[in-house]
């Protein structure tokens, strides 16, 4: 039984969906044809997010290695939208008009949900994104994606903060790319409405890809902040811990989100304060398990890193392979998209939630992460909780 943790309307989610099909998006899909799936991905830039699609091009490349799906081999195209609005507009072009692909599965993008959703609706496409990032990604009949996404993730990482841990004086600094601050925003304030605690400080000026965090680090510090929750991704992260740690700030709490949460951010710090604390989105791949084992050994054979962002692109793929698998006839565009409509919840372990594309996609659904510490010393995470981190609805 997974732990309630405190009564709470259900938290925003993250959704999206990068699917690609087959040939004739809309329609075809003859024997032996290929089922093209794509994903936009944001590969280069200041935020990178390459372990997703590589997971699911993982995924698909087993699926084809064991003879397809009803004699259909996967045929899966990843586009790199660079973080860039036009970019992202054009690869989602490529992707849904040229390559006519029939879903898109599996991809991380820091843009291009907000941008590409309302041409993924006309075009009559579904994406299933192993990582949502934006709030597009969100707020979408036409993107469900894998994981709970970075709004949902903060509410957690406060809650973790001042409820499991007992912090108080809790300071929020964010990342802000594109219009992400209002949900960033309201993030918090589910937590405020959780909780009754508001934080004492919120700074929305941190730069993706800074240079150097000093100056937020000692404004949080001379603020009086006992612990900080940060949206930042892992190098980001790993360069305001260390701004912490030439400060001197030795009784801070990090709060991050599970965009941290790999073996390499473990590895890269020797001290972590009073410790990195994150609500993992997916189950812990810390301790070995039966739950992460055939991801850990797929993604250990393709020499992929084990972080948060694979283990979405995995659940992606894996969960969008099942649907087909499950298809009569043709896979077209039409059909696969029908497919995920009609689909029952997807069970996983993996994750604290089913996997229902039209559940998610509406945001209907409560979303939850498994606590893990980095502690000082030990360049490992650890669990620090028996159960999901689950609030309420």
């Amino acid at each position: 039984m997974k732990n309630r943790f405190i009564a709470a309307a259900a938290l925003t989610a993250t959704a999206a969906l990068a699917l690609s099909g087959c040939a004739g998006g809309g329609g075809g899909g003859g024997e032996g044809a290929p089922i093209v799936l794509g994903s936009v991905n944001t590969l280069s830039g200041a935020a990178t997010f390459p372990e997703a699609s590589a997971a699911a091009k993982a995924v698909f490349d087993r699926v084809n290695d064991d003879g397809g799906i009803n004699g259909h081999k996967i045929e899966y195209k990843t586009v790199d939208d660079k973080g860039d609005p036009a970019s992202a507009t054009a690869a989602a072009r490529e992707l849904v008009g040229s390559d006519e692909v029939v879903a898109l599965v599996g991809g991380a993008s820091l843009i291009e949900c907000e941008i590409n959703q309302d041409y993924y609706t006309q075009e009559g496409v579904l994406s299933v994104p192993g990582i949502g990032v934006d709030t597009g990604c969100f707020d979408s009949p036409n993107i469900a994606p894998a994981n709970l996404g970075p709004f949902n993730d903060m509410t957690l990482t406060l809650l973790n903060g001042s409820e499991n841990l007992g912090l108080d004086n809790i300071c929020v600094l964010l990342e802000i790319a594109g219009s992400t601050k209002p949900s960033y925003l309201a993030g918090v304030e589910k937590w405020t409405e959780i909780t009754g605690k508001k934080p004492l400080l919120v700074d929305d000026s941190l730069p993706y890809g800074g240079s150097d965090y000093t100056p937020y680090i000692v404004k949080a510090k001379n603020a009086g902040c006992k612990a900080i929750a940060v949206n930042g991704i892992e190098p980001d992260a790993i360069g305001q811990v260390k701004a912490a740690q030439a400060q001197g700030w030795d009784d801070v709490s990090f709060l991050f989100l599970t965009s941290v949460y790999s073996e390499n951010f473990a590895s890269a710090l020797d001290w972590t304060g009073k410790g990195v604390h994150v609500p993992a989105e997916f189950y812990p791949f810390t301790e070995d398990s039966d739950v992460n084992a055939d991801w850990k050994s797929l993604m250990q054979d393709n020499d992929i890193p084990l972080t948060s962002f694979s283990q979405g692109g995995y659940l992606a793929a894996t969960n969008v392979v099942e649907v087909l698998k499950g298809m009569d006839g043709d896979i077209t565009r039409e059909s696969v998209s029908k497919a995920l409509h009609d689909m029952d919840p997807i069970e996983s372990e993996m994750t604290a939630f089913p996997y229902q594309f039209d559940k998610i996609a509406a945001q209907d659904y409560t979303p939850g992460g498994w606590p893990v510490v980095l502690k000082s010393g030990t360049r490992a995470w650890e669990k620090s909780a028996d159960d999901w981190l689950i609030p309420e609805g």
